[in-house]
């Protein structure tokens, strides 16, 4: 009688089956708790009374400006507050005649601040995209206007245009008796005067934007136009240039508000008075002013705003879109 052999085969759940891997089971993990009630409190706070605040002093203030541009306030008891309709913007256009010379005076601010700061503030930021020594300490120095209050700015040009002891009388030999120019003072040059303390500071602002979009230009742009046998100018004109084009909306759009919101130089200047008339100036003086006209003061306002939504609409229209292409 032969003994017969026993073969023990393993189970076939032991084998795991050819293909993919068998999935792992996946072992519940306990519920913990991420947040405590302080923290909550803590989070809660740090978001909430900033966004109160902004409401409160932003959305509050323009919806409450709206409403009383149409209505007469001399800021004394809500009970005075009587709706006039658009008779405040009536009066403006037609029977103020420091409006349109302000909305002229805005526009030349925008006009010279497109003209003059931005191109100069883009040759900086060119030349210090170049990594020259020292590119740090003129970064400084070209900035340093836009970090200094506009205020202060206005200060230190009043020493500068001062009538008896100004830099610029004395340079050219007019600060003496019968031979004074009076660059604040008078209506033909008081404009001129503050728009170049603002383009001092303006190109900086321009040279740092200009200069952000420069770092973000791709080196091999400018090997290939090196290769092609182009020059530094034409490197710059056919291929760095092109590039710039969302700096230079960003560039635009800022500019313009830079100029529909002017009021610190002028006001520091000269008030706002003889020649120097701005928006800005105009609302200040009615709101704040002797005459305390609250609904007037906010039917400019108003005015100012429409013209800022004119211009900032666009450009966001334009991101949003680029955004969803992305």
């Amino acid at each position: 009688m032969s003994a017969e052999t026993t073969t023990t085969i393993p189970e076939a759940a032991a084998v795991p089956p050819p293909g993919r891997a068998p999935e792992k089971k996946r072992v519940r993990q306990g519920h913990h708790r991420l947040l405590t009630r302080r923290d909550r409190i803590t989070l809660g706070l740090m978001a909430g009374v900033p966004t109160v605040l902004h409401v409160a002093l932003v959305w509050v203030t323009a919806l409450a400006s709206i409403a009383l541009a149409f209505t007469s306030w001399d800021g004394i008891g809500f009970d005075s507050i009587t709706w006039v309709g658009l008779d405040n913007f009536t009066q403006l256009f037609s029977d103020n005649p420091q409006f349109w010379p302000a909305v002229q005076h805005n526009v030349i601010w925008f006009v010279v601040l497109i003209l003059i700061p931005t191109p100069f503030g883009l040759f900086l930021a060119v030349q210090l995209d170049k990594n020259i020594r020292f590119s740090r300490v003129y970064q400084t120095a070209f900035f340093l206007p836009v970090v200094v209050s506009l205020a202060v700015t206005g200060f230190v040009w009043q020493l500068v245009y001062n009538p008896d002891t100004g830099l610029i009388n004395s340079l050219i030999g007019a600060n003496e008796p019968g031979h004074y120019i009076d660059w604040i003072g008078d209506p033909d040059l008081n404009l001129w005067a503050v728009l170049v303390a603002a383009c001092w500071r303006h190109t900086g602002y321009m040279m740092i934007l200009y200069l952000a979009g420069l770092k973000g230009v791709d080196p091999s742009l400018r090997e290939a136009s090196a290769l092609d046998g182009a020059n530094e100018w034409q490197t710059f004109k056919n291929v760095i240039f092109p590039t710039l084009r969302p700096t230079n909306t960003v560039v635009l759009v800022v500019t313009i508000i830079e100029a529909l919101r002017a009021f610190d130089l002028v006001f520091v200047f000269n008030k706002g008075a003889e020649g120097t008339e701005l928006l800005s100036i105009l609302i200040t003086n009615n709101i704040i002013g002797e005459s305390s006209r609250i609904g007037y003061g906010s039917a400019i306002a108003v005015v100012l705003l429409v013209i800022s939504l004119v211009v900032i609409i666009p450009y966001l229209i334009s991101t949003f879109r680029k955004e969803r292409r992305a």
